[in-house]
């Protein structure tokens, strides 16, 4: 998820994304057009026989669960990592007067 945010972030420099993240070009850009076609499920590791829901145990169905709120802290800590950044950058490249004005 984060390659393709970066790479749809670069205006779809799937080349830059590619060394940035040291993976292929041709990588990112399926994993790019298979998010813009279907969101975040378009990203789904599909591979493998999956089980069916009514064959799963309380401990695989509690598995999952951690797994997909592990997957969501982390989005969440890069988000606040990268919005930090973000607020870092804003406030060395604008003037005294544009930080405080923001501020209030």
């Amino acid at each position: 998820m984060q390659i393709v945010q970066y790479c749809l972030s670069h205006d779809k420099n799937y080349s830059k994304a590619a060394a940035k993240f040291n993976c292929s070009y041709q990588q990112v850009y399926s994993w790019t057009q298979k998010y813009l076609a279907n969101g975040e499920a378009g990203l789904t590791d599909k591979r493998g026989r999956h089980k069916q829901p009514e064959e799963l145990t309380e401990l695989d169905l509690a598995n999952r669960r951690i797994k997909e709120l592990e997957r969501k802290l982390k989005e969440e800590q890069d988000k606040n990592e990268f919005l930090k950044k973000l607020d870092q950058l804003e406030r060395m490249c604008l003037p005294d007067s544009q930080n405080t004005d923001r501020l209030q």
